[in-house]
């Protein structure tokens, strides 16, 4: 029997991502496909899906960063998480992820740490399925020692994160063995040729939708939870969009910062006046003159 382990009362979120409402509910079509893509993924033929015992956490750290699947399957801990945007943070994320996996394991168990025998828990599997349109090998290892602000090649504190690329004409052999996964890759690949055609975020949708009904994708998912799956993929949209805004206006502030500090460097190195550093440097004159208060600059002779 699946045995979601949430705390009392906590009702599921009406927001759920897609690849998480396709592989991460508790309806007999949900435990079906996340049995299909266990068994494409690790080469098993296992036939009873409520022996995938299903714990999930939601808005781990923040918005962006959680997890949408994870089971047990005998004495393995599986974790499965769709990304849009390649990350390298994935390992330490995972790390972060299992730690309350395993919390609340023990917990279920009732076993304490605390205790003068060692405690046996499942071994982790975390798997990050990659759609972004940044190209990227069929798949990849991301190491949590690569992160290390000192290398570390011995790996004694190792912690890895798989990545797999699931775009078009990316790992078709494993699509082919879970049409789950393909029918979502399919729906997933007519947004973006729908964003390609220069279309509204609702066209996009839409029109997306519509055509994965016609399709018959999922086995009628689609047409099933149209209302849910327009609002989830204009979601995710929205979101998409946010971010590049956001990285973007980073960017363009930390331009903008660098030709402060290259002014203020102007002026001190140079003589040059506040005016012709900002001008020359290209930064705002009161950005400048505000730096100057904070910290004024000893003109060198």
């Amino acid at each position: 029997m699946l045995n979601k382990i949430l705390p009392s009362g906590t009702q599921r979120e009406i927001k759920d991502r897609l690849f998480k409402a396709i592989f991460g509910r508790e309806t007999e079509q949900s435990k079906q496909w996340r049995l299909e893509l266990y068994n494409a993924l690790n080469g098993t033929s296992y036939t009873d899906a409520n022996a995938l015992k299903l714990n999930t956490i939601e808005n781990v750290i923040y918005l962006t960063m959680r997890n949408d699947i994870s089971f047990l399957v005998d004495s393995q801990m599986t974790l499965y998480e769709q990304q849009s945007t390649f990350n390298p943070n994935m390992p330490l994320r995972g790390l972060m992820y299992f730690a309350q996996l395993y919390q609340m394991h023990l917990s279920s168990q009732g076993k304490e740490l605390y205790r003068s025998t060692l405690i046996k828990i499942p071994n982790p599997q975390f798997v990050v399925f990659y759609n972004g349109t940044a190209e990227k090998p069929d798949k990849v290892e991301l190491k949590l020692s690569d992160a290390f602000e000192i290398a570390d090649k011995s790996g004694n504190f190792e912690w890895t994160a798989t990545m797999i690329n699931i775009n078009k004409n990316h790992n078709e052999s494993l699509q082919k063995k879970c049409k789950p996964l393909y029918d979502y890759m399919r729906y997933v690949s007519r947004i973006s040729e729908n964003k390609e055609k220069g279309l509204s975020a609702s066209e996009v949708v839409t029109e997306a939708v519509d055509w994965a009904i016609r399709e018959k994708l999922l086995d009628g998912f689609f047409k099933q939870q149209k209302e849910e799956v327009l609002g989830m993929s204009l979601t995710e949209f929205d979101e998409e969009i946010a971010i590049r805004g956001w990285r973007e206006d980073g960017i363009e502030e930390g331009m903008q910062q660098k030709a402060v500090e290259d002014a203020l460097v102007a002026i001190k190195e140079f003589g040059a006046s506040p005016e012709v550093a900002a001008q020359k440097m290209g930064a705002p004159l009161d950005d400048v003159l505000e730096a100057l208060k904070k910290k004024p600059v000893i003109v060198k002779a």
